[in-house]
């Protein structure tokens, strides 16, 4: 039997769930939330770029809810927690990219509320994408091969002078004074959902920690950054390294950062990759690097095209993992609580 899915806005991230739904053989599309007006009434397909579906967005929610879908694929850039409780107390267990990994970051009562919700509703709500997520994933399937495990270090860096979404990258500190006393504030609030993926790592492993924390460096432009929809000025924050740490006694023992910037002429000149490199510090030490490379054959690669690979990294993992959150008992549930997604329908012959 396939399970019936909802897909919850059509943006960058979306469009590519969408994609990967159409791939599994297990998944079935039966309705989609069109948060513009000028989506409503289109077809689905028509809104990300492939062959007509069949199917038509829609702003009605009521309507949506009244299909009984299995799961809601829920990526919208930011939350909204009044509707993920009403989606989730509707009966539709849920899989999301929006900034959740186990909500212990969400302000107020929020993860009370979803918990709450996903009792009522008989309901499971997951969340994930490439990192925090799926990175956090191998790290543990990685660790789970030394007997001693001493420090657990995640790292991504990324040039991301080509990523235009000031909406995001702005209240991380981009553009702002490095003396701004409130910068790393700032930071920390932006990042917020990498200390979950800290804690999604301590409950692998057992630990409780006595704090998680964030630290941060940043580095100026030393000349003015035209990015297409926005500007970065001379002598402002163009680069920013980020750790999140889950301390015990004092002692880092689980450490998530970030290094990105953007253009050729920050001070420091950080290097740059493109990927993620994980270090199981222990008996033995284990380390593996992930890069992000276009397809090696079939098709030639644009930048546009390259861009739209991090698109796929943030929304195929919620999507293969839908089979498996429909399967968990109600709750919100992360990786450890689940089986291993599986990739299926996505060879290509």
């Amino acid at each position: 039997m396939t399970i019936r899915v909802v897909q919850w806005t059509t943006g960058n991230v979306g469009k590519q769930s969408v994609q990967a739904v159409v791939g599994r053989p297990d998944l079935e599309l039966v309705g989609c939330y069109a948060w513009s007006s000028d989506k409503a009434g289109k077809d689905i397909g028509e809104l990300c770029g492939i062959e007509p579906l069949g199917v038509t967005a829609t702003n009605d929610v009521d309507a949506l809810l009244a299909l009984e879908p299995d799961c809601v694929i829920y990526n919208p850039m930011w939350f909204d927690v009044d509707e993920m409780v009403r989606i989730l107390e509707a009966g539709a267990n849920m899989v999301m990219t929006a900034a959740f990994i186990n909500g212990r970051s969400y302000p107020d009562n929020g993860r009370q509320r979803l918990s709450d919700a996903c009792e009522k509703g008989g309901s499971s709500l997951f969340g994930s994408g490439i990192s925090p997520g799926f990175i956090q994933q191998v790290a543990i399937a990685l660790a789970g091969a030394s007997d001693r495990i001493d420090r657990i270090v995640i790292s991504e860096s990324a040039d991301t002078t080509a990523y235009d979404s000031p909406a995001t990258e702005i209240p991380v500190g981009f553009g702002r004074p490095l003396e701004d006393p409130e910068l790393p504030a700032m930071t920390a609030s932006a990042t917020v959902v990498f200390s979950e993926a800290v804690a999604l790592v301590g409950d692998a492993l057992g630990v409780e920690f006595d704090e998680i924390v964030c630290e941060a460096e940043y580095a100026r432009t030393t000349k003015d950054l035209d990015l297409g929809s926005w500007k970065i000025d001379k002598d402002t924050v163009a680069g920013v390294t980020i750790r999140w740490h889950g301390k015990v006694g004092g002692r880092s023992v689980v450490e998530v950062g970030v290094r990105w910037r953007k253009g050729d002429s920050i001070d420091p000149d950080w290097p740059i990759g493109m990927g993620w490199e994980i270090e199981i510090q222990g008996r033995p030490t284990l380390t593996t690097k992930i890069d992000i490379l276009p397809p090696p054959y079939f098709e030639a690669t644009t930048t546009e095209e390259f861009m739209v690979l991090g698109h796929i990294l943030t929304a195929v993992p919620v999507v293969n993992a839908i089979p498996a959150v429909v399967a968990a008992p109600p709750g919100i549930v992360t990786y450890i609580d689940i089986s291993m997604p599986l990739p299926r329908g996505y060879v290509r012959l």
